[in-house]
């Protein structure tokens, strides 16, 4: 089974290559990352082909300049989902997850989602887009299940 994992940086891409190595080696997992990310490869410990993609939005947060990186991004990550040919999509939350999951969902791809462990009694602006979006969405704090019942708890990923 191929699984597309999508990492961010530092503790977002910590959690996936932990969540990686607990799956074990019955998948083959493909990885994507943002075009300017060198950390992040260095820290997968499952081998896979790797795909760039440009950061779908600015610490800045000029609108049109977002909404090109955004559709921009999705098109990169429409290339590499037609190319690697997933079963499913995995991400721990980094903005870059929004417009990939949303290319895997028109794709007929399934998404999963964990939330950050560093978010204990909220989502991240990018767990609510993905709340929407997953169609399995996982927790790693019991209290976020309060507000949001769709939700599952899954324990910590550390």
């Amino acid at each position: 089974m191929r699984i597309l994992a999508v990492l961010g940086e530092g503790g977002h891409t910590k959690e996936m290559v932990r969540l990686v190595e607990l799956l074990g080696e019955g998948y083959e997992f493909g990885y994507v990352l943002v075009a300017d990310d060198d950390l992040s490869e260095k820290k997968i410990t499952v081998p896979g082909p790797i795909f760039r993609v440009i950061r779908p939005r600015d610490k800045a947060h000029n609108l049109p300049n977002d909404v090109r990186k955004f559709l921009v991004c999705a098109w990169q990550a429409w290339r590499a989902v037609r190319r690697f040919r997933p079963l499913a999509m995995i991400s721990t939350g980094p903005s870059v997850a929004v417009p990939v999951a949303l290319v895997c969902k028109l794709m007929g791809v399934k998404v999963i989602f964990v939330e950050t462990g560093s978010r204990v009694t909220a989502l991240s602006t990018t767990g609510r887009i993905m709340y929407r979006l997953a169609d399995l969405f996982l927790v790693q704090w019991e209290p976020l299940l309060e507000k949001y019942p769709r939700a599952v708890y899954a324990g910590r990923l550390w």
